[in-house]
């Protein structure tokens, strides 16, 4: 069978859905119920109790083992219009489905459209869940790489150049929080701990991080005296270092 989806995406389907069944005998009315598919397995199996479970066939048992998808009721009801339909699965943010027509003196056939269709809709639901999570394990499987690379072009940088990346970076950073844009500053953060991973402990590049992530015009000032005094270290001018060792521990002081 094929539903039609009167609202919501066939490609990328709620897991709740109102159905309505077309009448033939009233074009104004439609027969309606509602299929919602569990977001956890369930089986149905393990509520029958043994006595009744003893006199069902296996083949029940095996079919009730997992739900996919049920209609609630069972047989589509009738007395509602499309248009109050519509506006129901608006306001709930329910899938809205035709799923066909059937005759109102034929319950059996109402029942069998809804059970048939809650398949589908069930399927449905389960393949986009599983293409969900197909897209976010390469999603992480590609920031990982893309991690692992970066680590790779880091490691081959020269000391020089990790520094100057930590300098634009200092200024990312600053621009962030002025900004407020807390994913550009975690990002930031990010890449700036990955450099400062690379270089030698001499440098107290994770100081500079989390001074150049803190919110207070302080941390800006001490960011730049930390790659201030990791230039003078590169350079090997150790004679300018105390007084710039002097003036990070009077910032520190003061906050």
């Amino acid at each position: 069978m094929a539903i039609q989806f009167l609202r919501g995406n066939s490609q990328a389907p709620k897991g709740h859905a109102i159905f309505v069944v077309r009448n033939r005998n009233d074009a104004n009315n439609v027969f309606c119920t509602y299929c919602i598919v569990p977001p956890i397995p369930m089986s149905i199996a393990k509520y029958i109790p043994p006595l009744l479970a003893a006199h069902l066939p296996t083949e029940e048992l095996q079919d009730s083992d997992t739900i996919s998808g049920m209609p609630i009721p069972p047989i589509p009801e009738e007395g509602q219009t499309l248009e109050y339909m519509q506006l129901l699965a608006e306001h709930r943010d329910d899938d809205l489905c035709d799923i066909g027509s059937v005759s109102s003196r034929d319950d059996m056939a109402r029942m069998n459209l809804a059970a048939e269709a809650c398949q589908e809709y069930g399927q449905m639901y389960t393949s986009y869940i599983a293409t969900i999570q197909t897209r976010k394990r390469e999603a992480q499987r590609f920031s990982v790489e893309k991690l692992d690379a970066d680590s790779l072009v880091f490691h081959a940088m020269p000391e020089r150049q990790k520094l100057a990346e930590l300098g634009k970076l200092i200024g990312t950073a600053r621009y962030a929080i002025e900004g407020h844009d807390q994913q550009l500053l975690r990002e930031t953060e990010q890449q700036m701990q990955r450099i400062a991973g690379t270089l030698a402990e001499k440098y107290r590049g994770s100081e500079l991080v989390t001074a150049a992530i803190s919110p207070n015009e302080r941390g800006a000032r001490l960011s730049g005296l930390y790659l201030s005094r990791a230039y003078k270290l590169l350079d090997e001018e150790y004679a300018d270092i105390p007084g710039i060792e002097r003036d990070i521990r009077e910032l520190k002081d003061a906050g």
